[in-house]
């Protein structure tokens, strides 16, 4: 059982796993940078592998950070089957197609403005355009099912609920080494719209995510109360109420969240604008796959009823209808992408409003330290915006018990049923791997930090005090304020 790791490796985006098991080459996910532009530059490197020597993609789940190099990987040689949920399917042709229009928009911007200084040899092309999504998603074959296993190259693979998102799934390999167990990402047990992850079977190794391994999540009726004082707070402010937001599970969680405040006064009915026309296409599959929700909301989808629309909501498409808003008077609650403040509609709210004393921003996911919603979350009181100096004068709160990511607990509490193996970690910052190696060890368990791009035997020794060879050991900061993530 080999592993070599090309993303999400001492970092929390990017993912993407090359295994190597009976010698079949399985790729799990095949994740976008996001983030920092170090990280983001990682987008544009050539793979460390030939994409056509693959025998088999598998996809955990549609989030960007997970899906968003698929269509490079097609574009570079890979013609094999990519294999995933159907609810994944469905919403990994909305992602990368909105994300292929992004690269080409923000390319032409790019060139447009570099012609003027005479250096648009300068401008690097989009790392790929809507033909190549097209190519990538004809590849996909919507076959898993939870708890069903599958053929996946010469492997018998079964996908477990990792209730992170709709249609996410972590992976159970049978190899004649032993069995491993890839998390992909875990939801947090108390997310408001996902059941809980399946607890998995026994196993020799367990590839692990570790985004929130250091912390406890609030419990749900603490969030909130916490969202509801907020919501109150922000609309005697008088001002706009910001909230960065993910197209997937994180925009449908919200608004299915205001609309059970507004429905029972928690929180006066103001005008609610879902800035996202990704999120409005994606909410599509929320119906169409219901019965993977909880019961609350799978009962009133089946009673006919939309839990996702609060009644003062308002969906908005065009860029007209996104620039009007910022000339809406009175207090309104903004729902615009993206989740990290990297890009989107989101910026343009930020720079009309964040140095307004009355604006609220309401972090409800995962901020990379260094990145603009990072600094944000860390009490910065000025942030370079869009080439544009600004003052933060806006309040900014934090809820972390959003999060659709597993903390300490959760991890603990999936890991309980595996048995006593190996454990590789993953998907998180090194500082907060740090912290859960010696939790891991008070549970009987060896943990290892897998490295970036260096292969390691999954069933070996490890490395000496946890650390591959070369790796700056980051002690936890006290001073840095939690995030959420996506």
């Amino acid at each position: 059982m080999r592993l070599q790791s090309f993303g999400a490796a001492c970092t929390v985006t990017g993912s993407m796993h090359l295994l190597t098991l009976d010698g079949w080459r399985v790729l799990v996910d095949c994740g976008l940078f996001q983030g920092s532009e170090d990280l983001e530059a990682r987008n544009h490197e050539a793979f460390s592998f030939d994409p056509a020597d693959l025998d088999a993609v598998v996809l955990t789940h549609a989030h960007l950070d997970h899906v968003g190099r698929l269509p490079l990987l097609v574009q570079r040689g890979y013609r094999g089957p990519v294999y995933c949920t159907p609810p994944t399917a469905a919403l990994a042709e909305t992602v990368l197609l909105d994300s292929a229009r992004l690269q080409v928009d923000g390319y032409r911007h790019a060139l447009r403005h570099a012609r003027r200084e005479g250096r648009e040899d300068e401008v690097a092309p989009p790392l790929y355009e809507e033909h190549d999504v097209h190519n990538a998603l004809a590849l996909l074959r919507p076959v898993l099912r939870f708890g069903e296993p599958a053929a996946v190259a010469g492997l018998r693979v079964t996908p477990q609920r990792a209730g992170h998102i709709l249609g996410s799934v972590s992976l159970v390999f049978e190899s004649s080494g032993g069995r491993l167990i890839l998390s992909g990402d875990l939801g947090n047990r108390e997310s408001g719209l996902q059941p809980d992850f399946t607890p998995p079977p026994e196993a020799d190794a367990v590839v692990l995510e570790t985004t929130y391994a250091n912390r406890s999540h609030r419990a749900w009726p603490g969030t909130l109360a916490e969202f509801s004082e907020v919501l109150r707070a922000s609309v005697r402010a008088g001002g706009k109420i910001l909230i960065p937001s993910f197209a997937i599970e994180r925009a449908q969680t919200i608004l299915h969240t205001l609309k059970g405040l507004m429905d029972s006064g928690e929180v006066p009915r103001i005008p609610v604008f879902l800035d996202s026309p990704m999120a409005a296409r994606a909410t599509h599959a929320y119906f169409e796959y219901g019965d993977e929700l909880i019961p609350a909301v799978r009962d009133a989808l089946h009673a006919g009823e939309d839990p996702f629309r609060p009644s003062t909501l308002h969906v908005v498409l065009t860029g007209d209808e996104s620039r009007r808003l910022n000339r809406y008077d009175g207090p309104a609650i903004i729902l615009a992408g993206n989740g990290m403040l990297t890009g989107g509609r989101i910026q343009h709210h930020l720079r009309h409003h964040l140095w307004k004393t009355g604006t609220s921003v309401i972090i409800v996911s995962y901020q990379s330290p260094g990145s603009l919603g990072g600094q944000l979350v860390a009490g910065a009181e000025r942030v370079q915006l869009m080439g544009e100096d600004l003052a933060v004068r806006a309040q900014v709160h934090t809820i972390g018990g959003f999060s659709a990511h597993a903390d300490q607990d959760d991890l603990l509490a999936f890991l309980s049923t595996a048995g006593t193996p190996h454990v590789w970690l993953v998907h998180g910052e090194v500082e907060v791997m740090n912290a859960f190696v010696p939790v891991l060890g008070a549970h009987g368990l060896k943990g290892d930090l897998v490295p970036d791009r260096q292969p390691v035997e999954l069933l070996g020794g490890g490395f000496r005090g946890a650390h591959p060879l070369g790796l700056v050991r980051a002690g936890p900061d006290p001073k840095r304020p939690a995030g959420t993530e996506e």
